[in-house]
């Protein structure tokens, strides 16, 4: 079975989240602050940690930073519902996704499932072990590999596939739309900057064009592109 952190100091409601996890085919661990959650994270035993930000002794915020300074593993955060600054702070450390509190445990299921899903590769059959080559980048997504120059790229389960979708259409405006239900496996909400803040992560990690520019450019009123040089 697959294995879930939860991390919520509300042992409640991380008790019956637990419970319907369990219900839907998961095993899970659960820690009640963040310096327990940050800890078992590190462990390496989970595939995926739900990160609750407001929690007392260590919050999310500082759990997820250790836990991006060591660690690859999807992070979901549960955050208040409305409350941009945690939610954009999150994803610009390395959260994959969020999730506003409250949150029904199927909301829950269904996003975890969607990570998990992405946490392949965004293509299907042949097409997806295929290696993509697109100027100075290369994909390998069997093995969720990505180099700049022949330099290791350091890329969240969520940016390697945002740069995948990008790669698979590079010179085609790719619809922020799209990007959301390929790259993070449900639609684009209004008002939600996830997309935008996971591209800005993307940019600083990969290395820039011959004229200085970075290889995925902004196509006003659509999207992202990646360019062909």
């Amino acid at each position: 079975m697959t294995k879930v952190l939860l991390v919520d100091d509300d042992t409640e409601l991380c008790a019956l989240q637990a419970e319907y996890l369990r219900v839907e085919g998961f095993e899970v661990d659960t820690a009640n602050d963040g310096e327990q959650g940050a800890a078992a994270a590190l462990s390496g035993e989970h595939a995926i940690v739900v990160l609750d930000v407001m929690m007392p002794r260590m919050n999310g915020i500082e759990a997820l930073r250790i836990i991006r300074q060591a660690s690859r593993v999807p992070v979901i955060m549960l955050t208040a519902r409305g409350d941009d600054i945690d939610r954009v702070l999150g994803l610009e450390l390395g959260a994959d996704d969020y999730v506003p509190k409250p949150c029904t445990p199927r909301e829950l299921v269904a996003r975890i499932r969607a990570i998990l899903r992405r946490a392949g590769s965004v293509a299907s059959g042949h097409e997806a072990q295929m290696p993509i080559a697109v100027g100075l980048l290369s994909l390998r997504p069997e093995q969720r590999r990505a180099e700049w120059a022949g330099n290791l790229l350091d890329l969240t389960s969520t940016e390697f596939n945002l740069l995948e979708v990008l790669a698979r259409q590079a010179g085609s405006p790719v619809s922020k739309n799209d990007l959301s239900e390929k790259g993070l496996g449900r639609p684009l909400a209004r008002y939600d900057r996830s997309i935008d803040v996971h591209v800005s992560n993307l940019r600083s990690k990969l290395g820039l064009l011959a004229d200085g520019r970075s290889p995925i450019q902004t196509v006003r009123g659509i999207g992202y592109q990646y360019i062909v040089e």
